[in-house]
């Protein structure tokens, strides 16, 4: 069977040593939960990559620390940026809570002379791209989706960090859509290139899609407990994910025998959980050569091989091995809070088959009656994509009335109930 393939017998044994420091966790109750092990010094989907992103030297300091750069080819950056850079940082380990790691990414500077004040900044937060380290946009370079939209801003005038989150690129495994780690990924971002680089103005805005979208509100809800020196305006999020106990539920009654890709979603967060025995199980056994295969591959590739294996809901989801995983996944895919201290834009799909449209508008109802300042805009004919890319007027006029000290506008009041 492929399941008991060489290459499926290299990916089960990485599994296993993942599983001696993580299965405690799966065993602690919810409240203990947030106590992860460490990752492994080598992690899952770890390699492939150049030497620039292992840092070999004791990390010390203050989270936020730029430890080196390196120009970008140009097949790996932005064709409106005047400068663009790899880089490499510190962050705080999201997953502990505790300790430094190195996080890459990439600066880029618009064409031009800075502003009197320097450049305002994005703090860019990418979507999916794979666990494997090769799938780090500082390395694999960006789709063209995101390389146009990306652009669009340094057009516009602004500066752009983009970090790849820890364990992408860098030793260790990827907290795929674990908020905390995201989140402090991007704050330290903003932290290290400001540091080092005096043509970038005080203030900065975070934008994210997809997993990125989670990330650009997870970023907002940390700041001010995590790094309340940052002079962030707002945050701009897109196809955000929001997990909820009716979001769960509604995936494990999901029965559709229709081919879909957006299973890799669901593969690389249970690769990325911890115990690969608990993966298992939330997967039919016909699923499970296609998981192991996923965990090295990009998106691209994972999706055509779950279209290739006809993988569907029905053939696919353990409905009782979810059930099992819903404390696990609520408690690093929850946010720390749903009232960020600055404004945050919400752009939804309403045809997202991605990111259900509906947990989307969930958010931006609970956010709204948590207190939070937030500005919805729902593109109703639009896709997961579509409607990313319909959302950069919006998001530009949003983020530069933000720059400009105008007060961010809510319609907390016109959502539907």
């Amino acid at each position: 069977m492929l399941y008991n393939s060489p290459a499926s017998r290299r990916i089960a044994r990485c599994l296993r040593s993942v599983t001696l420091l993580l299965t405690a966790t799966l065993a602690t109750p919810l409240s203990a939960q947030n106590a992860v092990p460490p990752n492994a010094e080598t992690g899952f989907g770890d390699g492939r990559v150049s030497s620039f992103y292992t840092w070999t030297e004791r990390l010390a300091g203050r989270p936020g620390t730029l430890l080196r750069s390196e120009a970008l080819a140009p097949e790996q950056g932005l064709s409106e940026a005047s400068e663009q850079r790899r880089i490499l940082y510190t962050s705080t380990d999201g997953v502990t809570r505790e300790g430094l790691v190195a996080v890459s990414g990439a600066l880029f500077l618009p064409k031009g002379n800075p502003p009197e004040g320097g450049w305002p900044l994005i703090a860019w937060a990418h979507g999916t791209v794979g666990i494997a380290d090769i799938c780090a946009p500082s390395w694999a370079g960006r789709s063209y989706r995101d390389n146009a939209y990306l652009n669009e801003w340094l057009r516009k005038g602004f500066a752009i960090v983009a970090t790849d989150y820890q364990g992408l690129g860098t030793p260790g495994t990827h907290p795929y859509n674990q908020l905390r780690p995201e989140a402090y990924s991007v704050l330290d971002s903003i932290r290290a290139v400001k540091a080092a680089e005096p043509r970038l103005g005080a203030r900065s805005v975070v934008i994210g899609q997809s997993q990125g979208g989670g990330a650009a509100f997870a970023a907002a809800a940390y700041r001010a407990a995590y790094a309340p020196e940052l002079a962030l305006a707002g945050a701009v999020a897109t196809g955000t994910p929001y997990i909820t106990l009716a979001l769960l539920a509604s995936i494990a009654k999901n029965q559709s025998d229709k081919v879909d890709p957006t299973i890799a979603y669901h593969f690389y967060l249970a690769l990325t959980l911890g115990d690969p025995a608990e993966a298992k199980r939330l997967f039919s056994e016909a699923a499970q050569p296609v998981m192991a295969a996923v965990g090295g591959s990009c998106i691209a590739a994972a999706q055509a091989d779950i279209r290739f294996a006809q993988l569907t809901p029905a053939n696919t989801l353990n409905r009782a091995g979810l059930a099992a995983a819903v404390p696990r996944l609520l408690t690093v895919m929850r946010y720390p809070t749903l009232r960020p201290d600055v404004p945050v834009f919400l752009g939804i799909g309403g045809k997202d088959a991605d990111v259900s449209p509906l947990a989307q508008m969930q958010l931006a109802r609970d956010s709204c009656a948590a207190g939070a300042t937030i500005s919805v805009r729902l593109y109703p004919d639009l896709d997961h994509s579509g409607a990313f890319a319909a959302s950069l007027p919006d998001a530009l006029a949003f983020a530069q009335d933000l720059m400009a000290g105008k007060p961010a506008p809510s319609n907390c009041a016109d959502l539907p109930g």
